[in-house]
């Protein structure tokens, strides 16, 4: 069945905020080294690589998704299919409002990361959450391929089957190589049809952890950034 399905990466990063790829960069990659038909390009509160890369998009045959994680007071919210930038610091339910109201979709990125601003805990390290409305998104990514520990993306399986959200999986890829490591998988071949199986929870993950490989690829090109390797920026 899934070998039917088409495979969209929901949650990558680049130099528009603090990926280590540029947007033409994933583009290139995406359509030469992976089977990928659809991405979301979602830096952290901004909109600027994903609107570069939708309008370069098809020169390399891909349907890109304009996304963003927005960091809310409690913690990391991914949007898609927006148009507008959405500040930073507000509180989840004027976030997702804010979403909504534009056209597009909420989803909970890594809701149970222990090492990461993650909605469904109260602190980094601290307890889970008990105050969070979790019906007011549209779905909760429930497989997102940097955790380091499988229990994060497990509750947050169980999270979702519990309210009924779509489920959606995600990189969360800094570099080249990380990217397709979390899958959203879905009936049809474009961003529309994937836009209709998120609304109507009709979605599947798959993916793999990025492991220490992916791990130091990041940190590799983190130093050789920060030393002067050379690295595009997004145009």
């Amino acid at each position: 069945m899934e070998s039917l399905l088409t495979a969209a990466d929901l949650h990558i990063h680049t130099t528009a905020s603090d990926g280590t790829a540029s947007p033409e960069a994933v583009l290139s990659y995406v359509a030469t080294e992976t089977d990928l038909r659809v991405i979301a390009i979602t830096d952290h509160d901004t909109l600027r690589g994903a609107l570069y890369a939708r309008e370069r998009a098809s020169h390399y045959g891909i349907d890109v998704i304009v996304g963003c994680e927005i960091s809310t007071r409690s913690g990391h919210l991914l949007a898609l299919f927006i148009e507008q930038p959405v500040p930073a610091g507000l509180s989840v339910t004027e976030t997702v409002a804010r979403i909504h109201d534009q056209g597009g979709m909420a989803f909970a990125a890594h809701p149970f990361g222990m090492l990461v601003p993650s909605i469904g805990r109260r602190h980094l390290l601290g307890p889970e959450r008990t105050d969070v409305d979790w019906m007011q998104l549209d779905g909760i990514e429930v497989f997102n391929a940097s955790l380091w520990n499988p229990m994060n993306n497990e509750r947050a399986a169980r999270c979702a089957q519990r309210w009924g959200l779509t489920h959606i999986g995600g990189s969360d890829a800094h570099n080249l190589t990380m990217i397709g490591a979390g899958r959203t998988l879905f009936a049809g071949t474009g961003a529309a049809d994937l836009r209709r199986a998120l609304q109507r929870r009709a979605t599947l993950v798959h993916g793999r952890y990025w492991g220490w490989r992916g791990v130091a690829g990041v940190v590799r090109e983190r130093v050789w950034r920060q030393f002067g390797r050379p690295v595009e920026s997004v145009s």
